[in-house]
């Protein structure tokens, strides 16, 4: 007993220095996610002195804090996000995370002196983004860039674990059962694809079980959060006994549950936010604690090179390669190879070579955990200064939104949400509240009154409203502070702003021709700019036309284009390399490169004829001479 409440004492210790350090990293700008494994480093047996090396414990707590994460990750992801950013995710978690493997497998090879195949299992190892260090640094940081960017980005981290669990797994077996390189044949792609297969279809039917126990059963609302948690982990653990992929399954469920109307939703939320961070923390102790840093010396100077060709090598090629099909910009691109973040899941999938028998000597493992400090010193220090660098952090559309929104009992048809009259918001400056909103009730000054009776909205008011389910967000524009524009974000969407109805053929009148097709040109400018952006626009997309650029300023409640800015300043690429352009532009430079060519080539061919026609054709009379002629 003595010794149980001295673990529990010490581990709680370490969690609330957890959690008081997050302030101090918030305030100076540090990973969060850094905080937490330095922590756990210091707490070890090089630190003050805790000795934990139980691997297969630390896999286990470590596997079921990454299905908490991944489950709220996909939670918090809106359906329409995952719709503009699938293809691209998609691809950079199964094509992207091969292609990251093989390159740094060759890497791996000339400096530590391994073969291909065990090159390319600490490729695997290392190939996957984290969701935690994403998810965190892109939504609690506050970095505002383009959705199809920023929603691709987190799409990826939780998406690319299984692709990253799989290939570690198969070449364990291959590098222990002696097979070598022939050990891949069809039953290792059977594997893949039943694995990635039940871990959808699973995770599919989780959601729905979860949605439909949560609003057909007489679940207490204190109890409901229990219920999401107890299922979405049913779900991870079913998935893997059956021979899925627990990750993927678990992922798939939180997008599915967290897309539906389903009871207690704010509840669930909150209480997932908190076990987010306790995961978060736990996770990264574990690992922290489990690390001897008193080995990396040995193979420190490897290992940080071989983190340093990760991120400026491998990562971007692998990114660009993959991304090369989708109309990102190289600014885009740049960006997504740089937030490349590894994390806990490197560290996790490094204790696989220890539990196959493949590494006595913590190689993989020591290997693993320095990439992954000098990922987040490296790029989760300077994802913002990046952004920022690369033009990419886009100016808000409102300022902030004090709301909360409040479950009803029942079988509610309608939600009620609380906001609080913030100073310049629309409503205080005589903005009217749609009658769909159906404002209800005022507190102001401690005093509750009914809406038609409050008179002209105050500041610090609290306005009760009951809408229908989903319109909330049209909602936020009227209470929200007023945004503010600096010059730079003046320039961000451009000079000028132009009617989105007018005729596109007036954009290939001006600044053409040769702009647009002749299907094109029947077009006006915001149908012309949907078509381009693949049939939907969101705030700040650009289309590039020629010489000019279109943005898009402002969008309705409809999703259709209010106002569209025109930019005449070119934007300047990412690198001078011709790295990170993708399949459009290589299209245009190839076509403005045969154009010069024959600006070359015919006026040479033409001023050839030109002279043998002069010298076959008689002399043309002497023309009258125009020199004392007036100018028109």
């Amino acid at each position: 007993m003595e010794a149980f409440y001295i673990i529990l004492l010490v581990g709680t210790v370490l969690v609330l220095a957890a959690a008081f350090s997050s302030l101090l990293a918030f305030r100076f700008g540090a990973p969060l996610l850094l905080v937490f494994l330095m922590i756990g480093l210091l707490a070890g047996v090089d630190g003050i002195g805790i000795q934990f090396n139980n691997y297969p414990a630390a896999y286990m707590i470590g596997s079921l804090a990454l299905a908490v994460i991944l489950f709220d990750s996909g939670f918090g992801t809106s359906l329409h996000a995952f719709k503009i950013a699938a293809a691209p995710a998609i691809a950079l978690a199964s094509v992207g995370v091969i292609l990251t493997a093989s390159i740094f497998a060759f890497a791996a090879s000339l400096m530590l002196g391994l073969s291909w195949l065990e090159g390319l299992l600490l490729g695997s190892i290392v190939a996957s983004t984290d969701a935690a260090a994403v998810f965190f640094l892109l939504r609690i940081g506050g970095i505002h860039i383009r959705d199809k960017v920023r929603s691709s980005l987190e799409v990826e981290s939780g998406t690319n674990d299984p692709m990253a669990v799989f290939l570690t797994v198969a070449l364990v077996e291959l590098i222990s059962s002696g097979h070598g390189a022939g050990g891949f044949n069809l039953d290792l792609l059977a594997m893949f694809v039943k694995q990635m297969g039940l871990g959808g279809a699973l995770g599919l039917l989780g959601g729905i079980m979860i949605v439909a126990v949560l609003n057909r059963l007489p679940v207490d609302r204190g109890l409901a959060p229990i219920f999401v948690l107890t299922l979405s982990l049913l779900v991870f653990a079913f998935t893997g006994a059956v021979g899925g992929s627990g990750f993927l399954a678990v992922y798939v469920a939180g997008i599915f549950a967290g897309n539906r109307k389903i009871f207690a939703k704010e509840a669930i939320t909150r209480f997932q936010d908190g076990l987010t961070w306790l995961a978060q923390i736990i996770m990264f102790l574990v690992l922290g604690l489990l690390a001897t840093p008193s080995q990396f010396p040995a193979i420190l100077l490897p290992a940080v090179g071989l983190a340093l060709f990760l991120i400026f090598v491998a990562r971007p090629i692998a990114v660009w390669l993959s991304l090369l099909p989708f109309d990102f910009t190289q600014q885009e691109i740049g960006f997504v190879a740089w937030v490349g973040l590894r994390g806990a899941v490197s560290i996790l999938l490094g204790i696989m070579p220890m539990l196959g028998g493949v590494d006595s000597n913590h190689v993989y493992f020591n290997i693993a955990f320095i990439i992954v400090l000098v990922s987040l010193m490296v790029q989760g220090w300077t994802i913002r200064p990046v952004a920022e660098r690369l033009g990419l952090i886009i100016p808000p559309r409102m300022g902030e939104v004090d709301k909360v929104e409040l479950d009803l009992p029942g079988r509610a048809t309608h939600e009620l949400i609380s906001y609080r009259v913030i100073k310049d918001s629309p409503v205080l400056r005589g903005e009217r509240i749609p009658r769909w909103a159906m404002p209800s009730l005022v507190i102001r000054d401690g005093r509750s009154m009914r809406y038609q009776y409050a008179g002209r909205l105050r500041e610090n008011d609290y306005v009760y409203l009951f809408i229908a389910p989903g319109y909330s967000r049209l909602l936020d524009r009227l209470f929200a502070s007023r945004a503010p524009v600096d010059e730079d974000d003046a320039d961000f969407f451009g000079a000028f702003a132009i009617s989105p109805t007018r005729p596109a053929k007036e954009l290939d009148a001006a600044y053409g021709p040769g702009l647009l097709t002749v299907a094109e040109q029947a077009m006006t400018i915001g149908d012309l700019m949907a078509y381009r952006l693949g049939g939907h626009a969101e705030y700040a997309d650009r289309v590039r036309l020629g010489s000019i650029i279109l943005i898009v300023r402002d969008i309705d409640e409809h999703g259709h284009i209010e106002t569209v800015g025109i930019s005449l300043e070119a934007v300047e690429p990412a690198t001078r390399l011709p790295i990170f352009i993708n399949m459009r532009e290589i299209a245009h430079r190839v076509r403005d490169t045969l154009r010069r060519y024959r600006g070359k080539t015919v006026p040479a061919v033409a001023s050839g004829a030109a002279g043998a026609s002069a010298r076959s054709a008689p002399a043309p009379a002497q023309a009258p001479s125009d020199r004392d002629e007036k100018p028109v």
